[in-house]
């Protein structure tokens, strides 16, 4: 037997063009220092144009007051908290990616995790807007917060999981920003370095922090990027398991679980991943970054996709389960109800999306089909809309009195609202990568060395 066949082939590198250092800086920097390009400017323009649309309609919501929402005596919550849970579980992906897989030296992160990063920040700037309006008085919003008052005896219930909320996403959404921005200072120094404009250098000469490059520089940064990653892997579970409190801490048929925390958090991460999959097929192409986000990357996110994708589906089964084997009526009843009752058709479109389709996923010709990758993140996006609708609205609609019973649909404000928020996320993302490296450069760097390598190994051999 030939000694070539003990050989094992390389996997696709991470970069897949012959670069030099500097032309690597030039294709990431590029959009930063020459301008945006042509559809750069389309995907903006339509974004803020949403997003403004999105403005209107808040301002006249807070306005009015929140009667121009459809809920009623039965269904107090549904469409905004629907949105809330939603926009948090997407943004639960950027820190997976940024940390625990920092923390497992994965290294195919290298070409997606800024992007993530970011993307999680938006997501839960985007999730605080709908708790905001619900409170009805959102100039008063500041009563969540325990500091010393002149109410009286007026202070916070910390025993309710909404105020958990509070704490949980506010801690999640700062030591996020946090770490995103210290793994973008040798970038903006980067830019510091390159450009000819004084205010440009004086700008990003502040915003880099006196970033040398020297090996001391790079060996305290790597180790801060360590123990911030070691900060935030908690907050991946932590964060959506207190956000299924606020169901799982009630008596109510449905929510009365103990599987709400774990699955909450893989939904989370398997609509968090979807997300990214979705803006980096985008920006992949607005961007020209072909040959740093690869194949080879979106390969690694489908599979990820698709074994969140099947903890959903056996947290389904478990859920369905657990109703008939407790032999609990109004268990059953709730379950039933939602698979064969007035809202079916939302249960068994969250079903379809989030079980049946990924499977195709399994195939290696549609991990690298991006057409067909990009349709199926739509798909489990709606998926994952849908199931947070599902739990919520379902289990609500129908009570133990059934002359309460009333069926719930959003209104025009709901909606526009709910689309709004796109607006928001999609302005905000066009702009980080217009004005900021949308991928890391030194790591990009470090992982083309180790690929062409261990490419120069294998051919030598």
């Amino acid at each position: 037997m030939s000694g070539d066949n003990h050989i094992a082939k390389i996997r696709t590198p991470l970069v897949t063009k012959d670069r030099k250092y500097r032309q690597i800086s030039d294709d990431i920097l590029n959009s930063l220092e020459k301008g945006p390009g042509i559809k750069w400017t389309i995907c903006f323009s339509i974004s803020f144009l949403v997003l403004l649309m999105g403005i209107g309609v808040i301002a006249y919501q807070i306005s009015t007051g929140i009667g121009v929402w459809g809920l009623n005596k039965t269904v107090g919550w549904s469409w905004d908290i629907t949105n809330f849970v939603f926009w948090v579980g997407i943004g639960h992906a950027g820190t997976l990616i940024s940390a625990i897989l920092l923390l497992f030296r994965q290294k195919w992160r290298t070409s997606i995790n800024r992007a993530a990063e970011a993307m999680t920040i938006i997501a839960v700037c985007c999730a605080g807007i709908f708790p905001i309006i619900h409170m009805g008085r959102p100039w008063l919003a500041f009563w969540m917060f325990p500091y010393p008052n002149t109410r009286g005896d007026l202070w916070l219930n910390f025993r309710s999981p909404l105020l958990w909320d509070v704490f949980a996403i506010s801690t999640y959404l700062t030591v996020s920003a946090v770490f995103w921005y210290i793994g973008l200072i040798p970038d903006l120094a980067t830019v510091r370095d390159r450009t000819d404009s004084p205010l440009r250098k004086k700008i990003f000469a502040l915003l880099s922090f006196g970033w040398t490059g020297s090996h001391r520089t790079w060996h305290r940064y790597e180790i801060l990027c360590l123990i911030l990653a070691g900060l935030a892997a908690p907050l991946v579970v932590s964060v959506h398991t207190i956000v299924s409190m606020d169901f799982a801490t009630s008596v109510i048929p449905g929510w009365h679980t103990t599987i709400f925390p774990p699955y909450f958090v893989a939904g989370a991460v398997f609509s968090g991943f979807a997300m990214v999959l979705t803006l980096l097929l985008i920006t992949r192409k607005v961007m020209n970054f072909e040959h740093y986000i690869t194949k080879g990357h979106i390969d690694a996110m489908c599979k990820v996709l698709l074994v969140t994708g099947m903890m959903v589906g056996l947290a389904y089964s478990t859920e369905f389960f657990m109703a008939w084997y407790s032999g609990n009526e109004y268990e059953k009843f709730t379950f039933m109800n939602r698979a064969m009752g007035p809202y079916a058709w939302a249960y068994w479109t969250m079903v379809s999306c989030n079980v049946i389709f990924p499977q195709v996923l399994w195939f290696k010709a549609v991990r690298s089909n991006l057409v067909l990758v990009f349709i199926m993140s739509i798909v489990v996006n709606i998926g994952m809309w849908f199931e947070r609708f599902v739990i919520i609205t379902t289990s609500l609609h129908r009570d133990y009195l059934p002359s309460s019973w009333a069926m719930y649909s959003p209104t025009w404000v709901e909606v526009c609202t709910f689309i709004g928020t796109f607006g928001l996320f999609f302005t905000l993302f066009f702009l980080f990568v217009r004005f900021l490296p949308a991928i890391a450069v030194g790591e990009v760097k470090s992982v083309y060395k180790f690929a062409r390598k261990n490419k120069d190994q294998v051919e030598n051999v």
